[in-house]
């Protein structure tokens, strides 16, 4: 069994059905050349696509990435969803996931003391001739 376990949840298991019954209508669609049908496909697939999301950020779906074996199964639910996963355009569009406002300041405060107590960053006319000369020998 796969170490990430992708999908197997209440979120890509109900999304994978309404994409599939949305596919299906899809390709009725363009097999009887009917606009009806092919919009309605169209449409059945975009509400797969934000039952899915709404799931996931509902705490149905799972974080990417490796997770321990007693959250593998299907009917587990995540509670770290509400603060969003990092590295999950999901909850990134959700607008989870990205730093709190402290953390933000934090890390503001910790470049300016960077700057301070370290060297000046070269201009970029000095740099451009040092990179220059440095071509030249």
């Amino acid at each position: 069994m796969s170490q990430y376990d992708e999908g197997h949840t209440v979120a890509g298991w109900t999304g994978t059905a309404i994409a599939t019954v949305g596919s299906a209508v899809l390709g009725a669609g363009i097999c009887m050349v009917s606009a009806v049908f092919i919009a309605g496909g169209t449409g059945i697939l975009a509400a797969s696509v934000l039952v899915t999301w709404a799931l996931h950020l509902a705490g149905w779906g799972k974080p990417p990435g490796v997770r321990p074996r007693g959250e593998w199964r299907m009917g587990v639910r995540d509670l770290s969803a509400r603060d969003g996963h990092p590295d999950c355009w999901g909850c990134r569009l959700a607008g989870r996931g990205r730093g709190t406002a402290a953390g933000v300041v934090a890390v503001a405060v910790a470049s300016e003391v960077g700057r301070v107590g370290g060297e000046p960053e070269p201009a970029a006319g000095a740099a451009a001739g040092a990179g220059a000369a440095e071509a030249g020998r």
